[in-house]
Parts: structure tokens; C-alpha cells; sequence
């Protein structure tokens, strides 16, 4: 069991680093190429809902240890781990679309 978690954990935080900062492009792109709307809505509040935002981002991304745990402990844990990125792909592209319309919402109808 030990060694399960240990290699959930080793996986996913590693990848944790690829997720945020994939996220912070998404954003920052955005509110560049917005830049003239950013400077209307720059606020203490902006910022207060960005940092929500980025922790709400990785409390969800924590949603993939349940499903790799299972699937480690289940008779499939060698094909599962040669196939566990696919999960890290379709979590990091929800999250980027979900970023995408968030980072927009929050330049209002400028962006």
C-alpha cells in the first residue's frame, strides 16, 4: 500500500508543476491580449479571485488520486500506468478550458 501512494504521489505532484503552469499561460495570455480591459479591472478583487481560482484549480486537481489509487490497486495497475497520462491530458485540458472562460469572465465583456 506504501508503495502505491508513494507512486501516486512521486506522479501527480511532479505533473502538478506542468499543470499550474499551463494555467498561468492560459490566463496570462489572455489578460495580455486584453490588456487594454485588464487595466479597467485591475483591482485588489481581481487578484483575490485569481488566487481562489488557482486554489480551487489544484484542490481539483487532487480529483486524480482517487481514480489513480483505485486503479493502482486493482489488477490493472500495469496497464494503468503506462496509460495514467491520459488522464493527466483530459484533466489539464478541462481545466484549461474551464481557465479560458474563467479569466474571460473576469475582464467582463471586453475580452
Amino acid at each position: 500500500m506504501h508503495e502505491v501512494i508513494g507512486d501516486a504521489i512521486r506522479y501527480w505532484e511532479r505533473h502538478r508543476i506542468v499543470y499550474n503552469l499551463v494555467l498561468l499561460v492560459v490566463v496570462a495570455t489572455i489578460f495580455v491580449a486584453n490588456a487594454a480591459a485588464f487595466g479597467r479591472v485591475v483591482s485588489l478583487d481581481l487578484f483575490l479571485q485569481l488566487f481562489l481560482l488557482a486554489v480551487m484549480a489544484n484542490v481539483a486537481y487532487c480529483a486524480a488520486y482517487p481514480v489513480d489509487l483505485t486503479a493502482q490497486w486493482s489488477t490493472l495497475r500495469a496497464p494503468w500506468l503506462r496509460m495514467r497520462w491520459v488522464l493527466f491530458l483530459i484533466g489539464l485540458a478541462f481545466a484549461t478550458t474551464l481557465a479560458q472562460f474563467i479569466a474571460r469572465g473576469l475582464l467582463g465583456e471586453h475580452a
